[in-house]
């Protein structure tokens, strides 16, 4: 299938959770679903889209196949069932994906591939051969091998940093339920449903339950989270049903279905997309009013005289959050000096560094390249991850 003239191609991401993989009931492949998201998305690759399948199954499809009753809690036990499952995930993908003479590729990603900035362009630059070749990727996170502090916790958030690492135009969060609502519709016959988000500050009074296969991971809380994620990165992304993967296709064409998250004016930077998300933050430094409008208004660094309070224990070169006086997250960045360092300097002049510590590093706290704002988190208090 050849695109029209004008046709624009776009990168899309795709997350599929457990609880639409799998019946409630069984645990097995729910094998209409998987067929119908693979026909859609080898649809969307045939028309001139990039597309990428972020998904979750592999720890539930191992319990099954191994007869487990529940998830595993122990790290081990589930990093060893997810091994089980991962193959026979795949295999099915493979056959259908197969049958429609569509290539795909597995990938499985650590936390760590998006903390370290040479992995994080790897990850990139792979990404992007395998769309040259007409290959749609297959991600998940490797569980096998992840350690817990390096974890991303949930395939949510792995989908808005792959997002985010692709520069996407669309992240689709495929769900057990057919968009976000105020309280759970699983509880709450009448709840009321939300169709487009402006803000992800909105939803801040969304009672956000868990997953209710009983074999997943993530929840509304986890989604809405990516969706920040997502957005914050110039991300279109919607919330939509997994038992209906054909959607996707309706939701690109303008037809009202799932809830819409409305995309911030990315920076269109890589670097400061990756210190925003990939990283995690070691520690927060908190700033005074005269630091804050510098670097929200000014475009400057961050100076050690801003600095009214530190937290945490973090070395130079670490990612930190940086918190206003109202406690409100309004930056993100790589710091210069330890947290040691700052308790140190912290409310000094810069020139008075060097006979505090007695030696110098740099000028700045932060400097402004390394230094991102998160502009759509001004206004109401949430916390970061």
């Amino acid at each position: 299938m050849s695109p029209q003239p004008d046709f624009k191609p776009q990168t899309i991401v795709v997350k599929i959770g457990t609880s639409s993989l799998t019946q409630p009931q069984t645990g097995q492949l729910a094998l209409s679903t998987i067929a119908t998201l693979v026909e859609t998305l080898t649809h969307l690759q045939a028309s001139g889209h990039h597309v990428i399948l972020v998904s979750s199954g592999a720890v539930g499809v191992g319990c099954v196949r191994l007869g487990l009753s529940e998830r595993p809690r122990s790290i081990a036990i589930k990093q060893a069932v997810a091994a089980v499952g991962q193959g026979r995930l795949m295999r099915v993908y493979d056959d259908l994906f197969t049958a429609l003479q569509q290539p795909i590729a597995q990938v499985l990603l650590t936390r760590q591939d998006l903390v370290e900035r040479s992995r994080y362009v790897n990850a990139y630059n792979t990404f992007g051969e395998l769309f040259k070749l007409g290959v749609i990727p297959i991600v998940n996170e490797n569980d096998t091998v992840a350690v817990e502090e390096l974890k991303f916790g949930d395939n949510d958030t792995l989908s808005a940093l792959v997002a985010s690492l692709v520069e996407a135009d669309w992240l689709f969060l495929l769900t057990d339920v057919d968009r976000l609502y105020w309280v759970d519709p699983n509880s709450n016959p009448d709840a009321q449903p939300i169709y487009r988000v402006q803000h992800p500050d909105e939803l801040l009074e969304v009672q956000a339950g868990t997953s209710h296969s009983g074999w997943g991971t993530g929840g509304m809380e986890t989604k809405i989270t990516a969706a920040r994620i997502a957005t914050e990165s110039g991300v279109h992304t919607a919330i939509s049903a997994g038992r209906q993967p054909e959607n996707i296709a309706k939701i690109l064409q303008g037809e009202s279905f799932g809830t819409l998250f409305d995309p911030k004016p990315s920076t269109g930077n890589a670097r400061k997309r990756w210190i925003a998300h990939g990283l995690i933050a070691s520690g927060t430094i908190y700033i005074d009013a005269g630091a804050e409008k510098a670097i929200s208004i000014g475009g400057k660094s961050l100076l050690a005289a801003g600095i009214i309070n530190v937290e945490g224990d973090f070395q130079n070169a670490d990612a930190v959050r940086v918190h206003n006086t109202q406690n409100r997250l309004i930056a993100r960045g790589i710091t210069n000096y330890s947290s040691a360092e700052l308790h140190k300097i912290q409310g000094c002049r810069s020139e008075n560094i060097s006979d505090i510590l007695g030696y110098f590093v740099a000028e700045t706290a932060i400097h402004r390249d390394n230094l991102v704002l998160m502009r759509s988190l001004k206004g109401k208090g949430h916390s970061d991850r």
